[in-house]
Parts: structure tokens; sequence; C-alpha cells
């Protein structure tokens, strides 16, 4: 198992970066990584997203949600083939700040049989995060 994140500080309300998190249709407006996704962000249900690694091939993924609680963590797990293979349990977690902001912590938990010969592609997953917070950051903050 490999566990890799990335956080990110931003001048709003948890409420707002929540609404901008879960507006799935308007990814393709501000979102570098995750630029085409679709779906209903409720627990029990798939979604549809299309990254665009900034060193790869776009690739397809078919998550199922496992927490949607507005404002606290948006979670989903996704598998590569079938489950035990290379599954990813990728999650939003939003903290209020003193000062009202929301500290943004994006990871994901990396498990199954080809997670020992992907160390390339997890740790240049973690320089898309870093990406995907900052374009988040001036989404709600411009």
């Amino acid at each position: 198992m490999k566990t890799i994140s990335h956080s990110i500080e931003i001048n709003a309300p948890a409420t707002e970066v929540w609404k901008v998190l879960t507006d799935l249709t308007a990814y393709a407006d501000w979102n570098p990584f995750i630029r085409e996704a679709s779906g209903d962000v409720a627990v029990g249900r798939r979604l549809t997203l299309k990254m665009f690694p900034a060193d790869g091939k776009p690739m397809t993924f078919r998550p199922r949600v496992l927490a949607a609680d507005p404002g606290v963590e948006l979670r989903w797990i996704g598998h590569f083939v079938l489950p035990g293979i290379f599954d990813g349990e990728h999650r939003f977690t939003l903290t209020a700040t003193a000062a009202g902001g929301t500290e943004v912590e994006q990871a994901e938990k990396f498990s199954g049989l080809l997670v020992p010969f992907t160390a390339k592609t997890i740790s240049a997953t973690r320089q898309n995060f870093a990406a995907l917070n900052e374009a988040l950051k001036i989404r709600i903050e411009s």
C-alpha cells in the first residue's frame, strides 16, 4: 500500500470549496488534471472521470463514491481492471482554519498487486494533485 497527499489553504469557507468540487460539469473550466467529469456525487453512485496526467496519456475511470459529506469529505474508489489489481481510494478532506478559510487535503491510497511496479506513476500523481489544488484555489479566490 502507498499513500500520497497534497494540501493547500484556500481563503473561503468549506461550503464554497464544496460547491466547486462537486460541480463536475465545470471541471473543464478550471481543472488541469480531471478535465472531464460527470455523475452524481452521492454515496454508492459511479462517477466518470477523465484524467489528463501531466506526463502521460489521458485515462478514464469510473470510481464509486464512498463518502459525500458536504463541506467535509468527498471520497471515491476506483479499480484497474478488477479490484485487487490496482486500486485507488481518493479523497478530498476540507477542514476549517482559524482565519475562516479551508485547508483542502487531497490524498490517494493505492493498493493491489501492481502497486510495487507503479512507483513512478504514483509519484507523478502527487504533482498532478498539486496542480489541481492550486487551480482550485485560483478558481475559488478569483
